[in-house]
């Protein structure tokens, strides 16, 4: 089972998919609570260069509460991480596969859950 939804844009830069990521994952109800900059972490801590790489911590709030009321320590397991990364010739955006993240969890309710905010996911990354 894969684990990641991805989607490949060439000729860009990470900036205009950063805007185009954020713009569609609030179009589909993700708000994005953290971000983290893996490449000036990387060149701070180890200095060490790397192409460009981000993960957006986003988050359905709707799907966060039905997720948390159904499994309280799920949470730790939040929020949804969407990287967008420099690859030859663009930009690869993979956001997290819920499904293959919650199979840790014995729990068919939250599955189903799961599957609802895959949904959400795939169609944001594929109308980014």
């Amino acid at each position: 089972m894969t684990y990641t939804i991805n989607r490949s844009f060439s000729g860009t830069s990470i900036d205009d998919i950063d805007a185009r990521a954020r713009k569609s994952l609030a179009d589909h109800g993700f708000g994005v609570l953290t971000e983290i900059d893996v490449k000036a972490t990387m060149k701070k801590k180890l200095n060490v260069e790397m192409p460009a790489y981000r993960i957006l911590g986003a988050c359905n709030p709707k799907m966060a509460q039905q997720a948390i009321g159904i499994e309280p320590r799920v949470g730790a397991m939040l929020p949804c991480n969407v990287i967008l990364r420099e690859v030859e010739g663009g930009v690869e955006v993979s956001a997290i596969d819920p499904v293959a993240s919650m199979q840790a969890i014995e729990n068919a309710e939250l599955t189903a859950v799961a599957g609802e905010v895959r949904d959400l996911l795939a169609k944001a990354v594929e109308a980014i």
